[in-house]
């Protein structure tokens, strides 16, 4: 799931991104462009429901690539993202339009 919240200005926007329970990860970090694909960088936080998210910043009026990585090992995307990018690796990105 992805919520967008944009700052007054509109030059900035909060986004969160949140897998639920049922992905069954122990762990997981969402990786994009604006992280040079960094699994350190956004690590996604357990919440008591058994979800995982994380809430980043990003600089608005961009598309930006990303997916999340469960448990260091198990790619997956995001149903909600604003579109699919085909990556040099044969799989599809999710596109984040902010």
């Amino acid at each position: 799931m992805l919520k967008k919240s944009y700052s007054k200005t509109r030059k900035s926007c909060r986004v969160t991104f949140k897998l639920p329970a049922d992905f069954g990860a122990e762990n997981a970090a969402v990786l994009g462009e604006w992280n040079d694909w960094s699994p350190e960088s956004h690590p996604m936080v357990k919440r008591k429901d058994g979800s995982l998210s994380t809430t980043i910043s990003l600089d608005a009026g961009k598309e930006y690539r990303f997916r999340y990585l469960l448990d260091g090992e198990r790619w997956e995307n995001d149903e909600q993202a604003d579109s699919f990018s085909v990556n040099r690796f044969g799989s599809q990105d999710c596109v984040l339009a902010v």
